[in-house]
């Protein structure tokens, strides 16, 4: 099941991507997820109506949900590997692209995306995955791994030259980097010794696909052998030396490449339990991290049992469970570490998102109203202040944040684009209609597709008439 070109399928499957493209252009999100979804489902490989399928999810998702940044919420390397993507990748794929239609923010569903993905000899399919998993992890060195591994078995090694030098960039010493790149630069050389400047030496074997799964099985074992090797090797080492905190972090970095983030927590704990460890900021983060990781796990184990289920009632409520446990972890975790470090204001502001996604308005306020003192993060403190005020219904205080944070950004982006709706929304609350459709036509101007604002002006304009 390789990865599929536009121009390689079905004539009627590409006026089906055609037609999908344009109704992206339009605005028309669910004849894109409908259409895509058909051309995916015959065709799993094919890139171009994945990509426009995300989009058209992206864009439904940001609709609905307001707060974006999900703090304290990213997995890190911890979920690389779930297993079930290798074991029944099939299953595995249809899964994920059922957990991303819901939240395609997801960077569990993204990963088991491509673990389902290179299984099933889809290495584009999985770069694609571990690209979109970049956007929110961009300092996730496994990750970055994973996409250069990804891009080298499809053939397309700047790509993964570039994944392993922003790897190396870092950390010069870092071996799966180096082994990457050493393998980047043997292929490029032997293709470039061996055969024409027509196609690479994927290309000219006789059978590609077996020679990707070949690939990728090479490549798991490997990868996987080396691991456990080197978790024996450091476990020795701890039992020689059981407070040397270098080994304990050797030891988790290992276990979370595995994707055992169980046993990566467990270590890590020991390893605060240490003399060196107690007031190790870095160790705790990586705990807090890892303790995420399992929670969200978790979540994802569960609400992927309810979707197989729709009515059972106590699956239903243990994603209920699942999500509050995480949900009360973030909080947790996001108040302690502002009690500790109150002057940083970053902290603040992620700690008064997660304080109004739990419904605590006043108390996100508080956290809001600090953090915009500090330049770095002054623009989504004004808009969370003003979603605050909003939310109590408190519409010209709102309209006074969103118009600053409007007018501090001179960008159309995604800040400005929600500071604008939300400005629109306090407008038409007040009775202020024309104010509130001139904000809606800024973003139209821009964004045609974002959240509902072409309905907004269509109905404008139909009213008027």
């Amino acid at each position: 099941m390789p990865d599929v070109t536009l121009g390689s399928l079905d004539p009627r499957y590409q006026k089906l991507v055609e037609n999908a493209h344009i109704a992206l252009d339009r605005g028309n999100l669910d004849y894109v997820v409908e259409v895509c979804g058909q051309v995916l489902k015959a065709v799993p490989g094919c890139l171009v109506a994945r990509r426009l399928l995300r989009m058209a999810h992206l864009r439904q998702y940001r609709a609905k949900n307001r707060f974006m940044a999900k703090a304290f919420s990213s997995v890190s390397s911890a979920g690389f590997l779930f297993g079930s993507g290798r074991k029944e990748p099939a299953k595995a794929l249809a899964q994920a692209e059922k957990m991303l239609a819901g939240d395609p923010t997801s960077v569990p569903a993204l990963r088991m995306l491509a673990e389902a993905a290179l299984a099933l000899g889809m290495p584009e399919t999985a770069a694609f995955a571990f690209e979109a998993i970049r956007e929110y992890e961009p300092e996730n060195r496994a990750n970055l791994i994973a996409l250069g591994e990804a891009w080298f078995a499809a053939g397309k090694m700047p790509e993964a030259l570039k994944a392993a030098d922003e790897v190396l960039q870092r950390s010069p010493a870092d071996g799966d980097a180096q082994n990457l790149m050493r393998k980047v630069t043997i292929s490029q050389a032997t293709t470039q010794g061996k055969w024409d400047d027509k196609g690479n030496y994927r290309e000219k074997l006789r059978d590609e696909q077996q020679a990707v799964s070949l690939e990728q099985s090479a490549k798991i074992v490997t990868a996987e052998e080396m691991a456990q090797r080197l978790i024996r090797e450091t476990l020795e080492r701890i039992n020689a030396e059981p407070t040397n905190v270098t080994h304990y972090r050797t030891l988790v970095q290992n276990y979370r490449q595995l994707g055992d983030t169980d046993s990566a927590l467990e270590w890590v704990r020991k390893a605060r339990q240490q003399p060196a460890g107690r007031t190790d900021a870095a160790l705790e983060k990586v705990e807090a991290e890892l303790q995420v990781a399992v929670l969200e796990k978790q979540l994802l184990a569960a609400q992927a049992a309810a979707a197989n289920v729709p009515a059972d009632a106590a699956l239903a409520a243990r994603v209920k469970e699942a999500q509050a446990a995480l949900d009360s972890f973030q909080l947790h975790e996001a108040k302690s570490f502002v009690e500790r470090y109150p002057n940083d204001f970053t902290a603040r502001c992620n700690y008064g998102e997660i304080l109004l996604r739990a419904g605590q308005v006043d108390a996100a306020a508080a956290q809001f109203q600090q953090a915009q003192k500090n330049p770095q993060v002054r623009l989504p403190a004004l808009i969370g202040l003003g979603r605050c005020f909003k939310t109590k219904t408190l519409y010209d205080l709102a309209a006074t944040q969103l118009l600053a944070a409007k007018s501090e950004q001179a960008e159309m982006n995604e800040a400005k684009k929600e500071a604008i709706y939300l400005l629109g929304e306090c407008y038409a609350a007040m009775g202020k209609t024309e104010a509130a459709i001139a904000e809606f036509k800024l973003i139209y101007a821009e964004d045609i597709g974002y959240r509902d604002v072409a309905e907004k002006i269509n109905a404008h304009y139909a009213a008027a008439r």
